[in-house]
């Protein structure tokens, strides 16, 4: 029983530790994303524009993508 609790033990604080870092990792994405897209809606429209859906948004997103490239 003490060997198990001698290797478990580590192992345990490693996959919690891994588990942590993964959350924080994607969190961090997630919100740099979100503030990529706002400064990108900001920098198209030269300000805030709240009255757009998402449904029009993501089509203008798509068409100024589709003229760049």
């Amino acid at each position: 029983m003490d060997g198990i609790m001698q290797m478990g033990l580590p192992v345990l604080g490693i996959v919690a530790a891994a588990a942590v870092t993964f959350y924080a990792v994607s969190f961090n994405e997630i919100r740099e994303k979100s503030f990529r897209d706002l400064e990108d809606e900001e920098d198209e429209n030269g300000g805030f524009k709240t009255s757009l859906s998402s449904r029009k948004r993501r089509a203008r997103r798509k068409l100024i993508n589709k003229i760049k490239s």
